[in-house]
C-alpha cells in the first residue's frame, strides 16, 4: 500500500479546495484494500481454522486460555490476512504496522494466525507452552520472530503501544499502531493513565481494540468491576470510541477504515465479542476463561468446528 507524503502540501485556512483535497488524499492512503464477499468467506474460512488449530494446541498442552482465544479469533484473521502491512519473511521491515497484544494468555490465537500467514511453520504450534518452545504461555518478544512486545502483566500493553505510536511520531514514520487489549484489565489504573496521555497528545497513528467479552477469571466483569459506560469514559479522555460486533470481520475492517480517518485523537474500537465463539458448551462460560479442553470436549469442539466449515462453505 502507498502512503503519500503530505508535507509539500500549502494549506492556508481559506483555502477550501485545499482543505478538502488533504482530508481526501488522508483517507485514500490509509484505507485497508476492499473486502469482496469472496475475501470475506475466505477470512471466516481461516478464522473457523484458527479455532480449530488453538482448540488441538490447548489440548496437546493441556492448560491455556480456551474462551479469548476463540472470541477473538475473527478479529486476528482480520489483522494478519487483510489489514496489517507486514511481511512474514522479513518480520522486522521497519515500515510495518505494529501489532501489540496486552493480553497476552490469549496468545495461542495470535500463535494459530502468526503461523497460518507463514511466520514459522503451523507444526510447531503443537510445542505450545512446553519446555524450551518458543510459543511460550504469553509472547516472549525474542523469542519469536514478529512479536513486538513481552506481555504477561495485564494494563501494560497500552503503555507499550503509546509509546510505539509517540516514537513514530518523532520519526515521521507513518506505520500504524494497534493495542489489543481486554476489558478486565480495564480494571487495573495503568490502562486509565495511558488513556489520558493518548488522548492528549492526540495520538491519531494508535488504533486500541477492546475484546469487550464481559468475562473474566472470577465471572463477569460487570459483577466484579462494572465497566459502563466504557465507550463514554473514553470519548471523555479525548478518543474516538465506536462500539461494535467483534465477531463479525467486515463491521470490524469498516472500523479500522473509519480509524484510520481520524487526524485528532486515538481510536478505541470496543469490539463485542463471544467468549468460546463457535463450540455451543463454551460459549460465554467464565470457566473457559482460563481452562483447556479435555480429549473429549476437544473432539466435541472441533466437530462442531466442522459443521461451522461446511456452513461457511455454502454462503
Amino acid at each position: 500500500m502507498l502512503r503519500y507524503s503530505l508535507t509539500k502540501i500549502l494549506l492556508l485556512p481559506e483555502d477550501i479546495q485545499h482543505l478538502v483535497f488533504l482530508i481526501n488524499l488522508i483517507h485514500a492512503n490509509n484505507m485497508v484494500s476492499e473486502l469482496t464477499e469472496e475475501k470475506l468467506k475466505d477470512l471466516k474460512l481461516k478464522a473457523n481454522y484458527a479455532r480449530e488449530l488453538v482448540i488441538e494446541m490447548l489440548l496437546e498442552a493441556g492448560s491455556g486460555h480456551t474462551a479469548g482465544s476463540l472470541g477473538m479469533a475473527d478479529i486476528f484473521t482480520a489483522f494478519y490476512f487483510h489489514i496489517l502491512r507486514h511481511d512474514p519473511k522479513n518480520p522486522d521491515w521497519p515500515d510495518r504496522d505494529r501489532l501489540i497484544l496486552s493480553n497476552g494468555h490469549i496468545c495461542p490465537i495470535r500463535y494459530a494466525t502468526m503461523s497460518m500467514s507463514g511466520y514459522f511453520p503451523v507444526e510447531e504450534l503443537k510445542t505450545l507452552r512446553k519446555l524450551g518452545s518458543r510459543l511460550q504461555g504469553h509472547p516472549h518478544r525474542t523469542a519469536l520472530p514478529g512479536l513486538e512486545t513481552t506481555s504477561g502483566p495485564l494494563g501494560e500493553g497500552l503503555s507499550q503501544a503509546i509509546g510505539i505510536a509517540l516514537s513514530a511520531k518523532l520519526d515521521k514514520k507513518d506505520y500504524q499502531v494497534y493495542a489489543l487489549t481486554s476489558d478486565g484489565e480495564h480494571e487495573e489504573g495503568n490502562i486509565w493513565e495511558a488513556a489520558m496521555f493518548a488522548g492528549k497528545n492526540k495520538l491519531n497513528n494508535l488504533t486500541q481494540v477492546i475484546d469487550r467479552n464481559n468475562i473474566q477469571i472470577d465471572g463477569n466483569t460487570e459483577d466484579v468491576m462494572p465497566l459502563e459506560p466504557l465507550k463514554a469514559k473514553y470519548e471523555a479522555f479525548n478518543w474516538w470510541a465506536i462500539e461494535i460486533d467483534g465477531n463479525n470481520i467486515r463491521e470490524f475492517v469498516d472500523a479500522i477504515e473509519k480509524a484510520r480517518s481520524v487526524i485528532d485523537k486515538p481510536t478505541v474500537i470496543i469490539a463485542d465479542t463471544i467468549p468460546g465463539k463457535g463450540i455451543s458448551f463454551m460459549e460465554k462460560d467464565f470457566i473457559w476463561h482460563g481452562k483447556a479442553p479435555s480429549a473429549e470436549e476437544a473432539k466435541k469442539a472441533l466437530e462442531e468446528l466442522k459443521i461451522l466449515q461446511s456452513k461457511i462453505e455454502q454462503e
